[in-house]
């Protein structure tokens, strides 16, 4: 059977090989990816990961509401204090970013995660 659709791996394998291109990334194009992939896969990791994207054009300004809006879905969730601390921290926020990246370092599950937030949470002050 021959499928006239992308899928969400075809998506996600065409996010993966703009990111492979190093510096010539096209953060426009990636954004565009995320719209599509949230069409065929939504959720709030989805819509986590295209604010990230946001962020690389637009700046973290733009971003950092695209991320609010996913707290009481991803609160829980590590990748969202460490995601929301980063913008917090390039918008030169920096006590609020701690506080994230503290919140972030909590939950984070392993310990490769918890050594890079162990350094943001020391370098925010």
């Amino acid at each position: 059977m021959v499928r006239s659709q992308v899928g969400p791996y075809q998506l996600q394998a065409a996010i993966a090989a703009e990111h492979d291109r190093g510096p010539e990334t096209d953060w426009r194009e990636i954004v565009r990816l995320y719209d599509e992939l949230l069409r065929v896969l939504p959720s709030p990791v989805v819509r986590l990961h295209r604010a990230v994207a946001v962020a690389s054009v637009d700046g973290p300004a733009a971003a950092l509401p695209l991320v609010e809006e996913l707290k009481a879905e991803l609160e829980r969730h590590h990748l969202w204090h460490a995601t929301r601390a980063d913008l917090l921290r390039r918008m030169s926020r920096g006590a609020e970013a701690r506080s994230a990246y503290e919140v972030a370092l909590g939950l984070a599950p392993s310990a490769a995660e918890r050594r890079f937030l162990g350094r943001r949470v020391a370098e925010s002050g």
